[in-house]
């Protein structure tokens, strides 16, 4: 026991410090990797994002009237305009280290434009293909309008200049746990491949590397490419095997390699070009569905951003910043609709959150491999999809963390703190839940007016947990309190004052200045 008035121990129990900057980081955003490794990792970045482009292709394009040969003519075109989505990102966006590619919030509109009965008409299926298509890309042209003005006009710079950490917590959590689905849900439709894909990547990423003690990572730094090639090789063996002849026709869609239609489909080499399909058509009630969409990308992409800043060892965003990006995500789906790719884009963290790189010139590498389709992504298209959803139970997961770790800047001791995060998670969570399960027993959203494209619009929005979550936090946090004094505190406020304008700190010009001294003439961005 120690005497009275004796000062107490400093060296014990005492907190974590806060951190502006992620520490550990191998490669950040401004560092590179050699050239070599950097194309592998790119590879990796290429291998994930083909997963969600197949699956969004293989519901849409059905749909629309559209076979094999179409469908693989899609995704050779999402994944061409991806790589180009990418590199503009990088260079002239947020210049953060993020995988532009195909975006799920955009499905329900698409659907809606796809059954339209104004294709009825067309009895000829790759006609109504046509049509379908020339229709969406006319709504996605006039979406991309929207997210442009957002974006350029600085309207989302307001809103980062009020974002704080407690708002920013639910955002970015949900960006990832919203994507739940995409998961082990889909992993389970196969769950002799998912399940050990899922194993074998926690195996190589988390405990190899500290038994055999990696210095240089390279165990890790590679483990989603060691799980495809094994699980994918596993597969592959069951399939020529026969292990699911005799199984049911979705389990042997799961499980099987040689059942996507893709391979014999796809050309050898394909340059998409723009309005490929023919000149776009314009509907204002398509328009409007796709602008709630392009909305939801914005939230969705906001939340992104912050969680690729967070990995990539870079300090937060000034909100000019996430600005520009949102702006240029705009040309983006602008490429999107001149292309016809079916989906508009979103930013998706890479895959380097799981193995300490977060670099630019990963992501840059990885557009390489979008332009070589043809018959080599197509043979990677036929990797069972319950592979590539067990990276993202692992993946998706490292976002959700990036979330969790803005807990640090926040008092957790005021019930207005408590209240806003467990408030705005539940319901982000609680929301979607409800107009997904309304959709899925009655067949149209809780919202079922005689405008179907208002449907659509309310459905979409509240469809997403990130777009629900963010809308209740920062309203509390704008609302709740604010005039109490210790409120700016509570929620972090006070750690991000000096990132809000880009010249407050010089660690924002390191991360995220223009090249080419291109600042001298967008300051504003």
């Amino acid at each position: 026991m120690t005497a009275a008035g004796a000062p107490p121990k400093t060296n014990e129990f005492q907190p974590f410090p806060v951190k502006d900057q992620l520490p550990g980081v191998d490669f950040c955003v401004s560092s590179s990797p050699p050239w070599p490794e950097a194309l592998l990792l790119g590879f990796q970045h290429y291998l994930v994002m083909l997963g969600t482009t197949v699956i969004i292709a293989t519901i849409l394009v059905p749909l629309m009237g559209g076979g094999n040969v179409e469908k693989a003519e899609v995704i050779n075109t999402s994944l061409f305009v991806a790589g180009i989505n990418t590199l503009l990102q990088t260079l002239f966006g947020t210049r953060l280290p993020v995988v532009m590619g195909a975006s799920r919030s955009f499905i329900i509109p698409a659907i809606a434009i796809a059954i339209s009965s104004r294709f009825d008409s067309d009895i000829d299926p790759h006609q109504r293909f046509k049509r379908s298509m020339r229709a969406i890309q006319g709504a996605l042209l006039m979406a991309s309008l929207f997210h442009m003005i957002i974006g350029f006009f600085g309207f989302l710079r307001i809103f980062g200049r009020y974002l704080s950490p407690l708002a920013a917590i639910p955002l970015v959590t949900l960006t990832g746990l919203g994507l739940y689905a995409l998961g082990f849900p889909q992993l389970a439709k196969c769950i002799e491949i998912g399940l050990p894909a899922l194993i074998v990547l926690v195996l190589l990423s988390q405990y190899l590397p500290h038994l055999l003690k990696s210095k240089r990572g390279i165990i890790e730094r590679f483990a989603v490419l060691g799980t495809i090639a094994i699980v994918w090789g596993y597969a592959e063996i069951l399939t020529a095997a026969g292990a699911y002849d005799n199984r049911s026709p979705n389990t042997q869609l799961s499980c099987r390699t040689d059942r996507s239609g893709l391979i014999s489909a796809a050309p050898w080499i394909r340059i998409p070009y723009p309005f490929q399909w023919g000149s776009p058509s314009f509907n204002a009630g398509d328009a409007f569905a796709m602008m709630a969409a392009s909305f939801v990308a914005i939230v969705e992409s906001t939340g992104t951003f912050i969680a690729a800043s967070r990995y990539g060892s870079a300090t937060p965003m000034p909100p000019s910043v996430l600005s520009r990006g949102i702006g240029w995500q705009g040309i983006g789906i602008l490429l999107d609709g001149a292309f016809g790719t079916g989906s508009g884009t979103t930013a998706s963290v890479s895959v380097g959150i799981n193995t300490k790189w977060e670099s630019q010139s990963c992501s840059n590498s990885g557009r390489i491999y979008a332009f070589l389709f043809g018959k080599f992504g197509a043979v990677l298209a036929s990797i069972p999809f319950p592979i590539v959803a067990a990276l993202y139970c692992v993946l998706f997961g490292y976002v959700v963390s990036a979330g969790l770790s803005f807990l640090q800047f926040c008092n957790l001791n005021s019930f207005r703190t408590k209240f806003i995060i467990g408030f705005s998670l539940f319901m982000g969570l609680s929301v979607p839940q409800y107009f997904n399960e309304y959709l899925l027993i009655s067949g149209h959203g809780p919202v079922h007016s005689g405008s179907t494209s208002f449907n659509n619009i309310v459905q979409v929005i509240f469809s997403s947990p990130a777009t629900v979550a963010i809308l209740v936090a920062f309203f509390l946090d704008s609302t709740h309190s604010r005039g109490h004094s210790a409120t700016r505190q509570d929620s972090g406020r006070h750690w991000w004052v000096k990132f809000r304008y880009f010249d407050k700190d010089t660690r924002s010009e390191e991360f995220y200045s223009l090249p080419m001294n291109l600042n001298r003439f967008f300051p504003s961005f």
